[in-house]
């Protein structure tokens, strides 16, 4: 029984090794070979807390450009590998920028819940953006961003938010963009564990598509002329991350304006433009990684014993029945419908309000 056991706590760490040294594998292999117009990047397993304290092939790897590391950008790139490579320290939770989206109707609903679980871990390096003035959330000191956006939940909504996230990162000095949804749960531990088993000084573009296969667009060209294009990208309520290295490169149609414009060149959200600068603008790859979650899927296929390794969690409404994840705990259902507060007590059972 005890060999089952360590076999069942183990078998993810060797299965996540395994997919790391192919991935970086096929890192080293790409910047010898002509980069493909869709590539399907491998996925790193899940990721234990641990692995951080085991050797990590792709931390130790010196990969110059990380992601696709040769790659031109369709529109007149240059090649990474004109770039020196940097040794960054060990990154550290405070390096990561947590961007949450919000609307002010769910000031006292969907965002108190995620102040009262995970953002009480990551208060100091959590930006709430908004659309409405709270003087309570200023009081209590949280990093509250007040755009000048709508409050729907139009493309131009979502794009000028996702503008207004991407250019507080770029004012800010730290590593890693994280975008996620007023009904998501973050776990912080899981999230620096995944992103510390990437290139620090790479091009990483990391989420889950919400397809399954890639999206096709009509890019709009001058004389209104369009073309198709193809690509991956993440949806934006199971949240994705962004390294500063592809961010910084991503300026030419991300920064200002310049976001919303791209948006409506290929008039899709606010996700989808990211995936469509990234793939198609910069020629990146973006790495599908299964940790990540939105209540577009079935999440009671998410078993209880991995919840502790899940980047991101949601919930959701559907056919007047929430969608949640299947998590037994203190709370009943009708207390905590989303189950964040019982996923949050597991993972730090000495909160005060945890029974």
């Amino acid at each position: 029984m005890q060999k089952k056991r360590w076999i069942r706590r183990k078998l993810p760490i060797c299965i996540c090794t395994f997919f790391i040294i192919l991935y970086v594998d096929f890192q080293l292999r790409s910047s010898s070979l002509p980069k493909l117009s869709v590539a399907h990047p491998l996925v790193p397993g899940p990721l234990q807390r641990s692995i951080q304290e085991a050797p990590s092939p792709a931390r130790d790897a010196q990969i110059p450009g990380g992601n696709s590391s040769d790659s031109r950008a369709e529109d007149g790139g240059h090649s990474d590998s004109e770039d020196a490579h940097v040794t960054l320290p060990e990154l550290k939770l405070e390096d990561i920028f947590i961007a949450v989206k919000t609307t002010g109707r769910f000031h006292e609903t969907r965002l108190a819940l995620l102040l009262e679980t995970w953002i009480s871990r990551t208060k100091a390096h959590t930006f709430i953006f908004t659309d409405t003035e709270d003087e309570d959330l200023h009081s209590e000191g949280y990093n509250m961003v007040v755009t000048a956006c709508q409050s729907d939940h139009s493309q131009q909504a979502l794009s000028c938010k996702m503008s207004a996230e991407y250019d507080g990162f770029m004012a800010s000095e730290k590593r890693w963009f994280c975008h996620v949804d007023d009904d998501n749960y973050v776990n912080p531990e899981a999230l620096l564990s995944l992103l510390s088993v990437f290139p620090q000084d790479g091009d990483i573009y990391v989420g889950k598509p919400s397809l399954d296969k890639p999206i096709t667009a009509h890019e709009l060209l001058e004389g209104n002329a369009t073309r198709e294009v193809r690509f991956w990208f993440a949806t934006g309520g199971a949240g994705f991350c962004l390294s500063r290295r592809l961010a910084e490169k991503m300026a030419p149609w991300a920064g200002g304006s310049r976001f919303e414009q791209t948006s409506a060149r290929i008039r899709l959200p606010d996700d989808c433009t990211v995936g469509f600068i990234v793939e198609k603008m910069l020629g990146v790859s973006m790495v599908h990684c299964p940790l990540f979650h939105s209540h577009l899927e079935n999440l009671l296929l998410i078993s209880h014993r991995s919840i502790q390794h899940q980047v991101t969690l949601s919930y959701g409404m559907f056919e007047n029945k929430m969608i949640s994840i299947e998590v037994k705990g203190s709370f009943s259902k009708d207390k905590d419908p989303s189950r964040f507060k019982t996923v949050h007590c597991k993972l730090y059972p000495f909160t005060s309000w945890c029974p």
